[in-house]
C-alpha cells in the first residue's frame, strides 16, 4: 500500500449458492412415484428406492436416480450414495409383518447417516388404520390411539420409531395418516373398467359404514405444503371430506362408465376365485376421520373434498388420453 494512501474497500461477501433441493423416495411405488414425477417437473433432484432391476429402470427413464433397495433382504443403506446428498427423506414403506419398519430395523446406524447430511426435512407415511375401532366417532389427531390389527400397531410402532429417530436433529418431521390412496390408475373406475375380480379381503370391507379415502393428488398437495412449515414435529390425517362406504363408492363409478363407455363393462366384479377359500378376519374399525388441522395449520384446500370429484377426474383423463391417442394414430 502506498503511504497515506486509503486502504481498499474490503471485498464484498460472496453469497453462498442455495443449497439445491433433493428428494429421496424410500419406495417409490404409487405415491411415491406420483411425488417423484411432479417433483422433477419443477427441477427437483429426486433419488428414489425400488425393489427390482424392472422398477429401477422405469424410474430412470422418468429421470429418477434410482436404486434397488429390499430391507428384507440385507440391502445396505451404504449402497444408496444420495442419503447423504438429499435435503428431503419420503418414507413409503410399509412395515414388513415379523420384521416391522424396515429401516429402522436394519443394523446400521441411520441417525448417524442423517445428521451428517444435509436434511432438512422427513415425512412419513403412516395409516388411519392407527385409530382401530372408534365405535363411528369422529377422530382428530389428538384422539386416543388403538391400533388393533397387526399391521395398524406397526405403522404406529414406526411412527414413534421415526420421531425417535429425529428427536434432536434440527429438521421438520411429518406424520401424515392418509384414508384409502386412490387416483389414476388405481380406483373404483380402473376395478370395474378391467372386470376386475375383488379380493376376499375387500369384499368383507364393503360392509363397512365408513371408509376414509383420499385422492393421490391430495397428498401431493400436502407434502408440498409441509414443505415450506418449520415445526418441530407434526402429524396430520389426510383424507377427505366424504368417509363413503365402498359400495357406495363403486355404484357412483359404475354409474360414471355406464354413462361414457356404456359397452365397457360386462359383468360385476366377484370374488376373486383363487381367494375364494380366503378366510380372514377384518378387524372392525369404525370410525370418521377428521382433516381439520389439514386445513387448518397447513392450509390445504382439497382438490378432491370427495370420492365424486377424484373419480369424475380419473374419468376425464380417460377421456383426454384417448383423444391424444387419436391425434397420434
Amino acid at each position: 500500500m502506498i503511504p497515506g494512501a486509503a486502504p481498499k474497500p474490503a471485498a464484498p461477501p460472496v453469497a453462498s449458492a442455495p443449497q439445491p433441493r433433493h428428494m429421496l423416495v424410500f419406495g417409490a411405488g404409487f405415491v411415491g412415484r406420483y411425488v417423484s414425477e411432479r417433483l422433477l417437473a419443477q427441477g427437483w433432484h429426486v433419488s428414489g428406492t425400488c425393489t427390482s432391476a424392472a422398477k429401477k429402470r422405469e424410474l430412470e427413464m422418468l429421470g429418477v436416480n434410482a436404486s434397488v433397495f429390499d430391507a428384507t433382504e440385507k440391502s445396505k443403506l451404504e449402497n444408496i450414495q444420495s442419503l447423504q446428498q438429499a435435503t428431503h427423506l419420503f418414507i413409503s414403506i410399509p412395515p414388513v409383518p415379523g420384521i416391522g419398519d424396515p429401516l429402522l430395523n436394519l443394523n446400521e446406524d441411520l441417525k448417524g447417516i442423517l445428521s451428517h447430511g444435509n436434511l432438512e426435512w422427513l415425512c412419513y407415511l403412516s395409516s388411519t388404520s392407527v385409530y382401530g375401532d372408534c365405535g363411528g366417532a369422529l377422530v382428530d389427531e389428538d384422539h386416543t390411539v388403538n391400533p388393533k390389527s397387526e399391521s395398524a400397531k406397526l405403522r404406529y410402532k414406526a411412527e414413534k420409531g421415526w420421531l425417535n429417530l429425529v428427536d434432536d436433529m434440527n429438521l421438520s418431521a411429518f406424520i401424515l395418516r392418509l384414508g384409502g390412496i386412490y387416483g389414476p390408475g388405481r380406483s373404483a373406475l380402473d376395478t370395474l373398467a378391467k372386470s376386475k375380480s375383488l379380493s376376499q379381503r375387500q369384499k368383507l370391507r364393503e360392509s363397512k359404514q365408513y371408509t376414509a379415502r383420499i385422492h393421490v393428488a391430495d397428498i401431493y398437495q400436502a407434502i408440498l405444503v409441509s414443505m415450506s412449515q418449520r415445526c418441530a414435529r407434526k402429524i396430520f390425517n389426510v383424507v377427505d371430506d366424504d368417509p363413503a362406504p365402498r359400495a357406495e363408492v363403486f355404484a357412483f363409478a359404475r354409474s360414471l362408465i355406464e354413462m361414457r363407455y356404456p359397452d365397457l363393462i360386462t359383468e360385476s366384479p366377484g370374488v376373486n376365485s383363487t381367494e375364494s377359500d380366503f378366510q380372514e378376519r377384518i378387524v372392525p374399525a369404525e370410525k370418521r376421520v377428521s382433516n381439520a388441522r389439514l386445513k387448518k395449520e397447513l392450509g390445504v384446500k382439497l382438490l378432491h373434498p370427495t370420492y365424486r370429484s377424484g373419480l369424475q377426474s380419473i374419468l376425464d383423463s380417460w377421456q383426454a388420453e384417448s383423444q391424444l391417442s387419436d391425434r397420434n394414430w
